[in-house]
């Protein structure tokens, strides 16, 4: 496991510009049209090191991007932590208090006895969220990975995957047993509900091509949409697709339970095994061995290691679809 820091190669925009908005919530926008249609979200900085999507919000609300129909929101998420950020620390700046991306439950959020920087922004932001019908959440891994698309465990996120058509694996997973995901939040992951959600790991961090990325599948999923006319969009943003897609179905999660894990080797992400027991690591002084033939590791990581984190996600691919032009 890579245990060096990447180099930081793009600039964090200043979005203190972007505080002050319409709906009375900070780095929270929403535009409508007037026009009957969808109500679409773009979010930013779930984690607040995740730099490649508040480049891209930052750039759609200085570009002036108003829906042709429907709403169109562009919100930046945990600013308090984007605000810590450090180089000399790149990955403390992920949360203050909590993960935001764990808080996802009406019942949390209901619960305010509970207190962190996370749920109190959490709170300010559902008054929004519980009226988006579709959701794209910008993401940026650990590690030096290959793009990915996260899903859900439901149908209905494969099918919008395959929609977008990129990037080119799609995970499907149940989500952290820390806590509910906003991409899973209510009526998003509700297979009765026509709500839905995606989330996208650009790749690493901090590197130039995660911002190709999060500039790509934003411009493709707001086209896919109809809030907006791909002729509104930068045309640079449009990337290839990828000729294939893959569906990996994550069939379980490595958690570790102390502190005492470590990997057999220096994964970072969409490994595949081809027979099963083969050692991926250890914890606890315990082998942790491939459970099935030909299965993928998920996003393999230590740099969040604590107990109850998930360090790794096993996979097994189940669909490989040629992608429409």
């Amino acid at each position: 496991m890579n245990s060096h820091a990447y180099p930081i190669e793009v600039a964090f925009p200043d979005i203190s510009t972007h505080e002050r908005s319409a709906t009375g919530i900070p780095y929270l926008h929403t535009f409508d049209s007037g026009v009957a249609g969808p109500h679409v979200m773009i979010n930013a900085l779930t984690h607040g090191n995740e730099v490649c999507s508040a480049i891209v919000v930052d750039a759609l609300l200085r570009a002036k991007l108003r829906p042709r129909r429907g709403r169109l929101t562009l919100a930046f998420a945990n600013v308090a932590a984007y605000r810590r950020f450090d180089a000399t620390k790149p990955d403390a700046a992920r949360f203050v208090d909590q993960d935001f991306n764990r808080v996802w439950t009406r019942t949390v959020l209901d619960d305010t006895s509970r207190k962190s920087s996370e749920l109190e922004r959490a709170r300010q932001m559902r008054l929004v969220i519980d009226t988006v019908d579709l959701l794209l959440d910008l993401h940026s891994m650990h590690e030096k990975s290959a793009p990915l698309i996260v899903a859900g465990p439901l149908d209905k996120g494969i099918e919008l995957s395959l929609k977008l058509g990129a990037p080119a694996t799609v995970i499907c997973d149940e989500g952290h047993p820390e806590g509910r995901r906003m991409r899973d939040y209510e009526g998003f992951g509700d297979p009765g509900s026509e709500k839905n959600a995606l989330l996208i790991e650009c790749g690493q961090h901090w590197e130039a091509s995660a911002v190709a990325v999060a500039r790509d599948v934003t411009a493709r999923f707001l086209a896919l949409s109809g809030v907006v006319d791909r002729d509104d969009l930068p045309q640079d943003w449009f990337a290839p697709l990828p000729d294939e897609m893959r569906v990996v179905r994550v069939t379980q999660a490595v958690v570790a339970d102390s502190l005492d894990f470590k990997f057999a080797g220096a994964y970072t992400g969409l490994e595949v095994f081809e027979k099963a027991g083969s050692v991926i690591g250890w914890l606890n002084g315990e082998p942790v061995c491939t459970p099935y033939d030909d299965c993928m590791l998920v996003m393999p990581s230590l740099r969040q290691l604590r107990p109850g984190v998930t360090v790794v996600r096993l996979g097994r691919i189940e669909q490989r679809t040629a992608v429409s032009r």
